[in-house]
C-alpha cells in the first residue's frame, strides 16, 4: 500500500510529476527451479532445506559446470543467488576432499568481511572444518600463519594478493592444494585497475603451476555485454557462461526523474533527491539514497532531516548518512539498524553498492547516473530483494549522458550492459608485472610466455638493459632496488609515483598524470570519502602535500591537448568517410582549474605545470571535403561543429564502453597535419592505452548514432551542458556550433548507413 501511495504522490504532485521523464514498470515473475546432474552432498542439501532454499536453473548450471572443472563466469542479476552458486561446489569439494583449498578475491575489504559471515554459517551447520578467514592488511600478525596453514577458504582482495605472491613459499601447502579461485564483483576489474588485475591473475596462475595446481576459476559479475571476451582477457582462460537469470522478481518500478526538464531552475539534482527521499519516507518506504561523494551524502542527509522535522509523521529522526571514513563499528551499527527497520532512510556513497547484506529496502534514489548501467542496476537492486515490491528513481545531472537517458528511455531500459574493457598487453603495465613475476620465481621465457604474452622476451631484454633484471643459472631474476611490488600500483601505470602526504603520513600514491589532474595546487582531493585541500605539488621530490578540509566546493582541472599520429593500425572507408585506429603521441597541458560550487563555476585559477607527453591509442574520423563545403555554404562554423561533435562523442562513449568520460581525451581540427583533413580524435587518456579507443573504433556507428540523438533532441538553442558543453574543455567550450554539430553527425550517420556501417 505504501508503494502505491508514493507512486500516487509522484504522479499527482506537480512538483514531482513535471520532472518525470519516464516510468518503467516490471511485473512480478516466478522463478524457474533447476535440477542438478547429481544430488548435492547430503549435509549441504540439509542446509538448503533448513533455509528453505530451492536452487534455480542458473544456479544448477553453474554448480554442474564447476563440478566438471569448467572455468565459469556467472553474470546474472543482483540477488539472483550467485554467491550460493559458487560457494556450494567449493564446500562440496572440501567435504569430499578435506585438503582442498579455495581463494575468494573481493574488490573491497568490507565485502570480504560481509561474505565471511555467510560462509561461516554453512561451516557451522554442516560441521565442515574449513576454518574460513579473511587475510588482508588488517589481519593480525599472530593469526597469519594459522590462516596460511589451516584455512581451507581464504578471503582476500587484489591489493593483498599482490603482496602475498612474493612470499609464496610461506603459502606452499595452500597453493599446492588450491582447487578454486573465485573473483567476485568481477565487473569492477576494468580500465587500468582491470589491466593490472589481469596480470596479477596471470602471476597467480604461474605460482599455482609451480606448485602443481591448476585451479578452476569462477567469475561472479553483474551483467556484461561481452562476458566471455572479458573473462578471457582477465584470466587468459576459456570460460563457460551462465547468464540466463531465472530467479523470481517482485513488482518493480523505475522512474527517470529530470530536474532540468524545463531548463535550469531553483531545484538541482541534490535538492530534488532530498525532496524525493523525504516524500518516500513519509509514504512509509524504507529508502536508500546514493550520492556521488561523502560531502553530498552528509548534506542530503542533513537537508532531509531538517525537512522531515518540519513534517509530522515522516520519522525524520531515523535518517542517517553512511560513507567511507566512518569507523567499522559505526558502519556495522548503521547496517544493523537498517536491517531491523530502526532507520527509515539512509544516504550513502557507493560504499553500499556492493553486495553487503543490509536487509530489505523499499526504495532507492540515485543522485545522477552512477557512471555505468552495471552500477545503476546494482544500486537499484538493493531494493525489493525479498519478494516485496520496490521503486528506484534516477535523478539526472545536467550532463550529456544523464540527459540522453532522460530523452531516450528506450536506450536506458533496452540495453543490457556495457562492454567491459581492459588491455592486458599495455607495455607500461606489463613491464611492472614482469618485474614482480621475476621477484617471485626466475623467469623462463619459453615457459612464461604462456602467462605473460609473446612480447615477454623483448620486455625482459629492455628491463635488463635498465639494470632491473639479470640472468642467473635459473632464469631472469629481479635486480632492482626495493620490492618490485612496492613499485607497481594496481590503480595506475607505474612509470613514476607521487606520494600524497598528510600530517607526515603517505595516504596514497598516484602517477604524474593523475597528480596533475587531481592533485594540483589548490585542488580538492577525495581520498576514501574524505576531502583534502592540496597545498603544494613538488615535482622534484614527487610529493603532494595536503591537509584535511571541509569545503563547500569541488575543483575540475582544465587541460589542452595536442596530438601526433605515429602509426595507423586499421582504417575503414565508408565512401569518402574514413575511420581509423592507431598509435598516437599526446601532449597534455594543464593550464587552469575551476572552482565549482553548487553546480556553478565561481572562479577559474591558472596553473603553471609542465606539459605531460605520453604514447597511447586513438581512433579518429576524417570528414569528407564535400561535407566541409556543405557547412561553409550553409554559413555554419566548421570548427564549432567539429568541437561539438568531439564533446558529444566523449560524453556518450561511457554508454557503449565501460569507462568514465575522464578516462578519454579528445581533439578536433579543421585541418589536421597528419590527415590533411578536418578530423576528430578520441584517445585513451593513459600511457599505452587500455583498449577504450579500440573498442570505440569497432562501435563507431553506434557511438555516432547516440551522439546525434543526444545533440538533436536537446531542448537548448545553441548548446548547453546537457549536450555539447564539456566540464573538461580547455578552450572554455569555444567555439561550439550546435547546428553544425547536428549536420555533421546526421551526414556521417547517413554515410555509415549507406555503406554498411
Amino acid at each position: 500500500m505504501a508503494l502505491k501511495d508514493f507512486i500516487e504522490t509522484l504522479t499527482s504532485n506537480p512538483g514531482f510529476s513535471d520532472c518525470i521523464a519516464h516510468v518503467e514498470s516490471y511485473p512480478s515473475k516466478a522463478g524457474v527451479k533447476g535440477t542438478l546432474a547429481r544430488p548435492l552432498h547430503p549435509l549441504l542439501q540439509e542446509y538448503l532445506d533448513m533455509k528453505g532454499i530451492e536452487l534455480y536453473r542458473h544456479q544448477c548450471e553453474a554448480i554442474d559446470a564447476l563440478r566438471e572443472g569448467r572455468h565459469t563466469i556467472i553474470t546474472t542479476g543482483t540477488a539472483s543467488g550467485k554467491t550460493l552458486a559458487f560457494t556450494l561446489p567449493v564446500f562440496e569439494r572440501i567435504l569430499d576432499v578435506p585438503s582442498t583449498r579455495a581463494l575468494f578475491v573481493y574488490p573491497a575489504k568490507a565485502l570480504a568481511n560481509d561474505q565471511l559471515k555467510a560462509i561461516q554459517e554453512i561451516e557451522r551447520y554442516t560441521g565442515c572444518m574449513s576454518k574460513s578467514a579473511v587475510y588482508d592488511g588488517d589481519t593480525a600478525q599472530s593469526k597469519r600463519a594459522g590462516i596460511r596453514n589451516e584455512s581451507s577458504i581464504v578471503l582476500t582482495n587484489p591489493y593483498e594478493l599482490h603482496h602475498i605472491l612474493p612470499w609464496h613459499h610461506r603459502w606452499g601447502n595452500f597453493f599446492r592444494d588450491l582447487a578454486f579461485v573465485v573473483i567476485d564483483e568481477a565487473h569492477r576489474y576494468r580500465g587500468v585497475f582491470g589491466s593490472n588485475t589481469a596480470l596479477l591473475i596471470r602471476r597467480l596462475r604461474r605460482i599455482c603451476a609451480h606448485y602443481g595446481a591448476a585451479p578452476t576459476f569462477v567469475l561472479s559479475s553483474a551483467t556484461l555485454a561481452n562476458p566471455l571476451e572479458f573473462a578471457r582477457k582477465l584470466t587468459s582462460l576459456d570460460f563457460f557462461s551462465v547468464d540466463q537469470d531465472v530467479s523470481p522478481r517482485s513488482e518493480r518500478h523505475f522512474v527517470l526523474f529530470n530536474p532540468y526538464r524545463n531548463g535550469s531552475g531553483s531545484r538541482n539534482t541534490y535538492t530534488a533527491a532530498k525532496d524525493l527521499l523525504v516524500s518516500s519516507i513519509g509514504s512509509g518506504l524504507q529508502t536508500l539514497c546514493f550520492t556521488s561523494s561523502r560531502r553530498m551524502s552528509e548534506l542530503v542527509a542533513r537537508w532531509a532531516l531538517e525537512d522531515a522535522a518540519r513534517q509530522k509523521g515522516t520519522c525524520g529522526g531515523s535518517i542517517s548518512c553512511y560513507r567511507a571514513g566512518y569507523l567499522p563499528e559505526e558502519r556495522r551499527s548503521l547496517e544493523e539498524m537498517l536491517k531491523r527497520g530502526m532507520l527509515r532512510g539512509l544516504v550513502s556513497t557507493n560504499a553500499l553498492e556492493l553486495g553487503i547484506d543490509i536487509g530489505t529496502l523499499d526504495a532507492v534514489i540515485m543522485c545522477g547516473f552512477p557512471g555505468t548501467l552495471i552500477s545503476t542496476w546494482q544500486q537499484a537492486g538493493r531494493a525489493g530483494r525479498r519478494g516485496k515490491g520496490s521503486i528506484s528513481i534516477l535523478v539526472a545531472y545536467e550532463n550529456p549522458l544523464d540527459q540522453y537517458f532522460m530523452n531516450h528511455p528506450s536506450s536506458f531500459f533496452g540495453r543490457p550492459a556495457e562492454h567491459a574493457i581492459l588491455d592486458e598487453g599495455n607495455p607500461y603495465i606489463l613491464s611492472g608485472h614482469i618485474l614482480c613475476a621475476a621477484s617471485e620465481l626466475p623467469l623462463d621465457i619459453p615457459r612464461d610466455r604462456h602467462y605473460l604474452g609473446n612480447g615477454l622476451e623483448e620486455s625482459v631484454l629492455a628491463l635488463a638493459g635498465e639494470g632491473l633484471l639479470r640472468q642467473s643459472s635459473h632464469g631472469w631474476v629481479y635486480a632492482g632496488r626495493g620490492r618490485a611490488t612496492e613499485a607497481v600500483s594496481l590503480e595506475s601505470i607505474a612509470s613514476e609515483h607521487f606520494g600524497v602526504l598528510c600530517e607526515g603520513r603517505i595516504i596514497e600514491t598516484m602517477d604524474r598524470m593523475q597528480a596533475f589532474r587531481e592533485a594540483h595546487p589548490g585542488a580538492v582531493l577525495l581520498h576514501r570519502g574524505d576531502t583534502y585541500l592540496v597545498q603544494s605539488l613538488d615535482l622534484e621530490e614527487r610529493v603532494i602535500r595536503v591537509r584535511r578540509a571541509e569545503v563547500d566546493y569541488h575543483t575540475e582541472v582544465v587541460k589542452r591537448s595536442d596530438l601526433r599520429v605515429r602509426e595507423e593500425r586499421e582504417r575503414v572507408m565508408h565512401g569518402e568517410f574514413a575511420i581509423s585506429y592507431g598509435d598516437v603521441e599526446v601532449e597534455e597541458s594543464y593550464v587552469a582549474y575551476r572552482i565549482i560550487q553548487r553546480g556553478s563555476v565561481v572562479k577559474t585559477e591558472p596553473l603553471d605545470l609542465p606539459a605531460v607527453r605520453f604514447e597511447t591509442r586513438a581512433c579518429w574520423l576524417e570528414i569528407p571535403e564535400r561535407l566541409v563545403t556543405l557547412l561553409i555554404e550553409q554559413a555554419l562554423e566548421l570548427a564549432g561543429g567539429l568541437h561539438g561533435m568531439e564533446h558529444a562523442m566523449i560524453g556518450i562513449m561511457p554508454y557503449h564502453v565501460l569507462c568514465d568520460r575522464w578516462d578519454i581525451g579528445g581533439l578536433s581540427a579543421v585541418s589536421f597535419p597528419s590527415t590533411r583533413r578536418a578530423s576528430v580524435f578520441v584517445y585513451d587518456g593513459c600511457e599505452g592505452g587500455i583498449g577504450l579507443s579500440e573498442k570505440a573504433f569497432h562501435l563507431m556507428d553506434e557511438i555516432l548514432t547516440s551522439a546525434l540523438e543526444l545533440v538533436r533532441d536537446c531542448r537548448c538553442e545553441g548548446g548547453c551542458p546537457s549536450c555539447i558543453h564539456s566540464p573538461k574543455c580547455g578552450n572554455d567550450n569555444r567555439p561550439l556550433d550546435r547546428r553544425a554539430t547536428i549536420l555533421l553527425l546526421e551526414s556521417l550517420c547517413g554515410m555509415l548507413s549507406c555503406h554498411g556501417g
